[in-house]
């Protein structure tokens, strides 16, 4: 089976068949950096980056580029709240963004642009749309005409959204001067007293949101790029709208849309008007971030995802089933040494492995394919119970290159290193033992005396000293102290 993937503008799976062959083009509108980021933004960046890492590991050259909109009314309004210059602003929590992506193990984008670095570009688009027909300048603004372009033979104006004509509201502010009619949008904005501007032929002003896109997703990407990603909540009028221009101005545009579903709480979309944003700073005082990663990709990408404190914990304590596995393997077989644990290569040799593939081929279909990885941990320590070395290390590498594509290997560095470890190796041993004290911890309070003595054996035969303290269970090496 190859990979395919729903797109929102057919309503249907369809075959993934890029533009360049070997080359994937995917588009990811990024943060407008208004706030310190809570956890219903940043699963947008981890959906995607599970589409990335499965692009890459079916061997595909991926140009992955993610947008930051530094420059936006919110932006505007919330700087002056605070008090501070706007491109402060945007700048702080733009590195906070960055912040909590690295935190999760989001790969850095191919590029991130920024907005205000492409209103060469933006003017570029604008000409192109006046020439055309479908916008037009007014009193230094310039809008597009969506009446126009919906009445061109090829006119597609409400195929993405479904939004019928005379259903369209773009909820801009009413007073956007000269505006023919209420549905067409603003491409470029006259300048105000007191905002930012740039320079352009119609008068200085700022950049409409959904221009910044279009430019900057074309500059990068070329004219009809693969795959254009966000949240559900941006299909309208965002997407639809960067689709409208850019399809206008003679560029093909994406060839997929894929969004994402939100993080809910009680049923609604978390959102700052709830007052019910959770911080991924505050997220990470409650687990590891690799376990606050598993959580956010754990379901289905369009999908919602209802958020609770239970739901959390029950995501963190599968991510350590995973992470148990691998660790005894690591110390039971392999002498406590983690690079002796390889990576299998990705195919179709065992059902394992085959029903992971087939589950991300059918639109990433995450749920299903961490059953898969579930299975092959209850496989392998079924064989490390039976003493079945060799399958037990087969089956831990190949769970190592299926959490790998859904950037949770237990044993990546970007999970076992740890600013100021004496070395990376130590580290790693640090991870897994606690788990394993972890592990004897809850057999003990369950009063399963014979599995809490059974690690703290395992333990032993590894070189592993164990002691039961005051202030709970510490370890050393043997003959080293730590």
């Amino acid at each position: 089976m190859t990979l395919h993937l729903y797109d929102t503008a057919a309503r249907s799976l369809r075959e993934f068949t890029p533009v360049r062959e070997g080359h994937a083009s995917v588009y990811l509108c990024g943060a407008t950096p208004q706030s310190v980021p809570h956890i219903g933004h940043v699963r947008s960046g981890v959906a995607f980056d599970i589409l990335r890492r499965w692009l890459l590991a079916n061997g595909y050259d991926v140009a992955f580029v993610r947008n930051v909109t530094d420059i936006d009314d919110k932006i505007l309004t919330k700087a002056a709240e605070n008090g501070r210059p706007w491109w402060e602003w945007a700048a702080t929590h733009e590195r906070e963004f960055t912040r909590a992506y690295d935190a999760l193990g989001v790969l850095p984008p191919s590029t991130e642009p920024r907005a205000t670095g492409h209103v060469t570009q933006m003017i570029d688009y604008m000409e192109r749309l006046i020439e055309r027909g479908f916008a037009y300048p007014a009193e230094g603004s310039v809008y597009f005409d969506v009446a126009a372009w919906s009445a061109a033979p090829e006119g597609d104006y409400g195929h993405l959204s479904g939004h019928r004509l005379d259903e369209v509201d773009q909820g801009e502010s009413a007073d956007l001067r000269g505006k023919r009619d209420t549905r067409d949008f603003a491409l470029w904005k006259a300048a105000k007293p007191g905002e930012p501007a740039w320079p352009t032929p119609w008068g200085d002003g700022r950049p409409g949101w959904h221009l910044e896109c279009s430019a900057m997703a074309t500059w990068y990407l070329g004219h009809t790029f693969d795959i254009h990603g966000g949240g559900l909540d941006l299909q309208f009028p965002h997407h639809e709208n960067e689709a409208a221009q850019s399809h206008a101005a003679g560029d093909g545009f994406a060839r997929f849309w894929l969004h994402n579903g939100w993080v809910t709480m009680a049923g609604e979309k978390m959102s700052k008007s709830l007052g019910n944003v959770l911080s991924v700073p505050n997220i990470l005082t409650a687990v590891r971030p690799v376990e606050l990663r598993y959580y956010l990709g754990s379901a289905h990408y369009r999908s919602m995802l209802e958020y609770s404190p239970e739901a959390l914990q029950e995501a963190a304590a599968a991510y350590r089933r995973i992470e148990r596995f691998i660790q005894r393997v690591v110390l039971e077989k392999l002498d406590g040494s983690a690079t002796r644990l390889g990576i299998a290569e990705l195919s179709d040799d065992n059902w394992d492995k085959s029903a992971f593939i087939s589950a991300m081929d059918r639109d990433l279909n995450v749920p299903e394919a961490l059953a898969a990885i579930h299975g092959a941990v209850s496989s392998g320590n079924s064989a490390l119970d039976k003493g079945y070395d060799a399958v037990a290390i087969a089956t831990a590498e190949a769970v190592r290159a299926m959490a790998a594509v859904l950037g949770v290997d237990p044993l990546d560095p970007q999970w076992t290193s740890t600013a100021g470890a004496e070395d990376a190796a130590m580290t790693a041993l640090d991870l897994l033992v606690r788990a394993e004290l972890e592990a004897r911890a809850d057999a003990r309070a369950n009063k399963d005396f014979a599995t809490a003595d059974a690690i703290r054996d395992r333990l032993v035969a590894a070189g592993i000293e164990v002691a039961d303290t005051a202030d709970g269970q510490k370890w050393s090496l043997a003959n080293r102290k730590d």
